[in-house]
């Protein structure tokens, strides 16, 4: 029988300590969760991708706990499934975090200043693909040759041991 949160308990939201690397007991103890659920949302979430140390030992930063925080909000307070909370993280990251913003509601390179810049870039991209064609279809120099200095020698004195 699955237990319901009380409002004030869904809503808190731990303290992060101010500190560059969490080990996976402590983000466990922050969290209020298991580590071996951690583990499994590694599998899971692909934003949940912890560093590990040289001996194997995971290191979340501030935003993997974010993130943790996140799922956890998600699954445990408002019922999200695993692959319901994957889409909502995805859809957060791409639409809320991400730096890209359309300027316009026309679609990419409807606007005129848009198309000028694109025919802009994509002149100079042929431009510079047919420099590289040009160098790459150019015959090769052949290495240096060598000349060997003893016959340079036995050319110049007409012996190889002159007396």
């Amino acid at each position: 029988m699955a237990t319901q949160l009380s409002p004030k308990r869904a809503s808190e939201t731990p303290s992060i300590p101010d500190r560059l690397y969490f080990k996976i007991g402590d983000v466990a103890r922050i969290c209020g969760l298991e580590t071996y659920v951690l583990r499994f949302w590694e599998s899971q979430f692909p934003q949940l991708k912890p560093n590990k140390s040289g001996t194997g030992q995971r290191l979340y930063r501030r935003r993997d706990v974010e993130t943790a925080l996140e799922i956890k909000r998600l699954v445990h307070a408002e019922g999200y499934t695993l692959s319901g909370a994957r889409q909502a993280l995805e859809a957060t990251h791409r639409h809320g975090k991400s730096g890209f913003e359309p300027q316009s509601n026309l679609p990419l390179g409807e606007s005129g200043g848009d198309r000028e810049a694109m025919a802009r870039a994509i002149g100079h991209a042929r431009s510079e693909l047919r420099e590289i064609a040009g160098l790459l279809s150019s015959p090769l120099p052949g290495p240096p040759r060598r000349r060997n200095r003893l016959a340079a020698f036995a050319q110049s004195c007409g012996t190889l041991f002159p007396s």
